[in-house]
C-alpha cells in the first residue's frame, strides 16, 4: 500500500516514528506503548468487538528512510514502512505487512475476505495519516 504526503521526509518520518500516537490515525489500533527496551512496543488491536494484544520489536531503522518490525509474542505479524522523497515537500509512503489470521477468526471468516478488509483498512489508515501529516504540516506543527 502506498500514499503520497505533501510534506518534508523529515516531517514525515517525525510522525510515523511516534509509535504511541498511531492510535489518532490507525482505527483499529486502540493502543501503543513503547516498553524499557526503546525498540520493543506492546500493541492492542480492538476491532468488531475483538481484542488482540503483541509486542513487536523494531528489526531495522534507517531514519527518514525505513522502518521494519516483527512481533514477539502474540498476534504473529510483521512489516516494513518506506519514505521515498518524490520531489522537495512530498513524500512517498510504502506499507507492507503480513499477518496470519488469529485462531479464533478462522470459523467465523473466510481468509480472503479478511484479507480484504484488513487491506482496505491498512490503506484507510495510510490516508489518514497523510491527511493528519498534511494538516500539521499546513499548520506550522
Amino acid at each position: 500500500m502506498t500514499t503520497e504526503v505533501n510534506a518534508p521526509v523529515d516531517r514525515v518520518w517525525a510522525v510515523w516514528s511516534d509509535l504511541e500516537a498511531m492510535p489518532k490515525w490507525m482505527r483499529w489500533i486502540e493502543s501503543v506503548k513503547t516498553l524499557d527496551d526503546p525498540e520493543l512496543t506492546d500493541w492492542t488491536l480492538a476491532a468488531q468487538g475483538f481484542r488482540f494484544h503483541w509486542k513487536a520489536r523494531i528489526t531495522q531503522r534507517v531514519e527518514a528512510q525505513q522502518l521494519h518490525w516483527e512481533s514477539v509474542g502474540g498476534l504473529p505479524t510483521k512489516g516494513a514502512v518506506r519514505f521515498y522523497v518524490e520531489q522537495p515537500g512530498r513524500t512517498a509512503v510504502k506499507l507492507t505487512v503480513t499477518y496470519e489470521l488469529p485462531g479464533v477468526l478462522a470459523p467465523l471468516m473466510e481468509p480472503s475476505i479478511l484479507g480484504g478488509i484488513v487491506t482496505k483498512e491498512l490503506q484507510a489508515n495510510l490516508d489518514r495519516f497523510r491527511d493528519l501529516v498534511e494538516r500539521e504540516n499546513a499548520s506550522g506543527g
